[in-house]
């Protein structure tokens, strides 16, 4: 029997099939109808020339732009390339060597000087890159110049007949213009075939986050490297095409001039767009004669269209139109993307009761460190730690912010950048010490990260998908089924930035797992549990005790000791980058040197002050509705904003909170409904967004002074108002104002983000998910200081998935759930407490929720 939605399954994967080979096969049947029109002489013979020009540049802009939209690298060198390559043609031509054989060496010696530059580039920034590829080409037309015998120098030199299978090919002859047509249409082809692979998926992770994919196996230099080489061969290629084409070369044809074209080229089609180049390459042949029909010159025009592109596409041209085209004709937006097929067997599947498949394992140990160290320079980040870790062991390190937890973890995972290590390490019996970062992974050892560092460009299935070098039908099935497993199977194609933070999370424990399928040994969770609902961390206790029970030990740092502590054999403390501590969970934190140093002695008995109701609100929105690509965020929210007091909005993840937040700040613009701020626009308003989004780079006092540039404050005023800040910052901050903000402990940055804030002298201070990954003694010192601030007169409004904390904190709280505000009140409010539950859960709500919210 077959059932509507299998018929429906069957038909979707029908209609990917066709939409896949219509991609696919699409450049060469193009190629194929344009040279059947060209020999039908349906085309004035004049233009035929500009027909294979056009197929040449857009051979040479397809090299740039996927190179810049796959690994970041814009390269000025191109036209170096492509100099080597017509240059090799001309010397092969006269030195009787066949057509083939001169494309290979042209090609071969342009991916070698490709991959040189790609890998001298690979660890310097884009800018450093561009310089290099530009003093390449200086050099190569340097070399032109000087070597007379072979390129004949400023006067160039000509291309001679070359013989081949099908007869001589003569340049300039209409032959030539079809070999170009033809080797675009492949090209087009072979690239609409690579973007569906682990080649380009591995080049936008390195480019993306580096460190992430150093983490599962991927080396950024290497990835350049290989980007670089194929983007120049192929420029290279095109340099064999355009001396064919034109039959002389001099060295006028590869100025800087031309290298500037080529980027506007890319930029006018949509960098990464294979569609794009093939427009850019079009806009080129026929910039002339367009410039000649205006009446202006050639730079004018592309220095025009550069501008204008720039300004109101700055995607490009074809990029933009296809969101264009999703947007308004609904059948396309599945287009390219695969059906999952729900028969799919779950690899880590959570119904049902944990079966004990550990088997009786020997008692050796995974993971072993003895005397084990890290310094930066004059700061001991972690120090003389001994520790063992067995089969199917889950350790648990518990410590304040700064303790040297992830310092360790990444001392493990190789990932410590300029740190100098002492002591050893030992992965099941093998030195740690000298294996770089990306060979640790095939030694079975994985790890997530504190924010879930997802390569955004990436859709959730890619991001898995990317730990596999050759991408197999099999290796993408196990990806679907360890998204499955971890309950994703419907976001599969969306991007990271289109989920709410707990399914990144999801996304980036599908991705460790995954990396480690064929050799699980270790996996390191770096705070999993934070920013996730009851649900999500029940979820995730399930996942980790179904690794421990397959015999995979796991590491687990985190601050949400409850479900720490739940699924964790054994427990670790560490403070000052030392261990302090170990034993079982229900013992370590009876130790005073933990309780000391973990939770801290901060009053939290914090009373929130009053909202002043008697005047007119600061905000007010009305019917606020939002939408992302057709997922509804928010619907139909009432909200007054009044001065004074700490208005929290709680929710799980995904009900909206930080939507609200930032519709309320008036950084995003609501798709419905209305905002007002208190008449005028005059109101200051600071954000605080969740992961602070400091410019870790930049120092401390950097960061603050950035924000006072932006708010119109400087000179003395500046002065003024950093000193006030700088006070309010704990000791360990203060005496640090000059290193980097990405050095400081997660507790750290959260007081310099919500410094950041106050430097514009805001009145209303929006916080979102301020205690997210903290200590609990870090968290009550940030919500000691949220209640100093709303004391000093300071609306704030704060942005939270914990219902205890708000209730404790704030003076009224509202309750979002699926982007609908179901509660409102405090915890002065009889029962409200009871009620609040009740709508955060979406259970049954008492009758008397109406009256509250009225």
């Amino acid at each position: 029997m077959v059932t509507k939605d299998g018929s429906a399954q069957r038909a979707g994967r029908s209609a990917q099939r066709l939409y896949s080979a219509a991609q696919l096969l699409g450049g060469p049947a193009a190629a194929i109808l344009t040279i059947m029109v060209l020999s039908a002489g349906l085309v004035p013979g004049y233009q035929i020339y500009t027909v294979g020009l056009a197929a040449v540049y857009g051979l040479i802009v397809l090299s740039i732009s996927l190179l810049a939209g796959w690994t970041g690298i814009w390269s000025i060198g191109h036209p170096a390339m492509v100099a080597v390559g017509a240059y090799v043609t001309a010397y092969g031509s006269s030195s009787g060597w066949g057509l083939a054989f001169t494309s290979v060496v042209a090609v071969a010696l342009c991916a070698m000087l490709g991959g040189f530059l790609g890998f001298a580039g690979s660890r310097f920034s884009v800018l450093y890159v561009a310089l290099l590829t530009l003093a390449f080409t200086l050099v190569t037309l340097e070399i032109i110049g000087a070597w007379k015998s072979v390129t004949g120098g400023d006067q160039g030199v000509p291309v001679d007949a070359f013989d081949t299978t099908l007869g001589e090919l003569v340049p300039s002859s209409d032959a030539v213009t079809y070999l170009a047509v033809g080797v675009l249409g492949l090209a087009v082809a072979v690239s609409v075939f690579l973007r569906r692979t682990t080649i380009r998926m591995r080049m936008v992770a390195a480019k993306t986050h580096p460190l992430a994919g150093r983490s599962i196996g991927i080396a950024p230099e290497l990835q350049s490297s290989l980007g670089f080489a194929i983007s120049a061969g192929v420029a290279g290629l095109s340099g064999v095409l355009l001396a064919l084409l034109s039959g002389f070369i001099s060295p006028e044809g590869f100025s800087m001039v031309f290298a500037v074209n080529l980027i506007a080229a890319t930029v006018l089609g949509g960098t990464g767009s294979v569609i794009g180049a093939v427009l850019g390459g079009a806009f080129l042949a026929s910039a002339p004669t367009l410039a000649s029909s205006l009446s202006i010159d050639q730079p004018y025009l592309i220095g025009g269209v550069l501008i204008l592109t720039l300004l109101f596409l700055a995607d490009g041209i074809v990029p933009t139109a296809g969101r264009l085209l999703r947007r308004f004709v609904p059948f396309t937006r599945a287009l390219g993307r695969p059906t999952l097929s729900t028969s799919q067997p779950s690899l880590l599947d959570t119904a049902g009761s944990v079966p004990d498949t550990l088997a009786d394992t020997a008692a050796a140990a995974v993971l072993k460190t003895e005397a084990l160290g890290v310094r930066f320079g004059g700061l001991q980040a972690v120090h003389n730690i001994d520790l063992r870790v067995d089969a199917g062991e889950v350790l648990a390190i518990i410590g304040p912010n700064g303790a040297g937890k992830t310092t360790f973890v990444n001392a493990l995972c190789g990932l410590i950048g300029g740190g100098e290590l002492v002591g050893t390490m030992e992965l099941g019996g093998r030195p740690l010490h000298g294996v770089r970062a990306t060979r640790r992974r095939s030694l079975g050892l994985g790890r997530t990260f504190q924010h879930a560092e997802l390569f955004a460009e990436l859709t959730v299935l890619e991001n898995v998908s990317v730990v596999n070098r050759w991408g197999r039908r099999a290796d993408r099935d196990t990806a679907l089924q360890v998204l499955e497993s971890v309950g994703l199977a419907d976001h599969v194609h969306r991007l990271p930035a289109e989920l709410p933070f707990g399914l990144q999370k999801r996304v980036d424990l599908a991705r460790a797992i995954a990396a480690l399928a064929d050799n699980p040994r270790l996996i390191v969770l770096d705070e999993p549990f934070g920013g996730l609902d009851a649900d999500e961390r029940h979820t995730l206790a399930d996942h980790i005790r179904r690794l421990s029970h397959s015999g995979t030990a796991v590491v687990i740092i985190d601050h949400v000791l409850d479900d720490l502590f739940s699924v964790a054999d054994r427990v670790v403390a560490f403070d000052f980058g030392e261990l302090i501590a170990d034993g079982t969970p229900d013992t370590v934190l009876q130790n005073q040197l933990v309780r000391d140093s973990y939770l801290g002695n901060i009053d939290t008995t914090l009373i929130a002050p009053d909202i002043d109701r008697t005047a007119a609100p600061l905000i007010s929105v009305r019917g606020i509705e939002h939408h992302y690509e057709g997922v509804q965020a928010l619907s139909g929210i009432d909200l007054d904003v009044h001065a004074g007091g700490i208005l929290g909005i709680v929710g799980a993840n995904g009900a909206g909170k930080s939507t609200l937040g930032r519709i309320l700040h008036g950084d995003l613009q609501s798709t419905g409904g209305t905002r007002t701020v208190n008449g005028t626009d005059a109101l200051r308003l600071s954000l605080v967004p969740e992961g602070r989004a400091l410019f870790r780079t930049l120092s401390v006092r950097e960061n603050l002074e950035v924000a006072a540039y932006a708010a119109g404050i400087s000179g003395r005023t500046l002065r003024t108002r950093l000193d006030e800040l700088r006070q309010g910052l704990p000791e360990r901050v203060r005496t640090r104002m000059d290193i980097p903000a990405g050095s400081l402990s997660g507790g750290e940055q959260q007081l310099v983000a919500i410094a950041r804030a106050l430097m514009a002298d805001p009145e209303v201070l929006i916080l979102d998910e301020p205690a997210l990954g903290l200590s609990p003694a870090m968290v009550d010192e940030v919500y000691s200081q949220v209640n100093g601030l709303a004391r000093r007169g300071i609306t704030t409004i704060l942005l939270d998935q914990s219902l205890a904390r708000a209730l404790e904190a704030c003076s009224e709280v509202i309750v979002l759930r699926q982007g609908e505000a179901v509660a409102r009140g405090n915890s002065n409010t009889p029962g409200f407490g009871r009620i609040a539950e009740a709508a955060y859960f979406g259970t049954d709500i008492p009758a008397a929720v109406g009256e509250i919210n009225r």
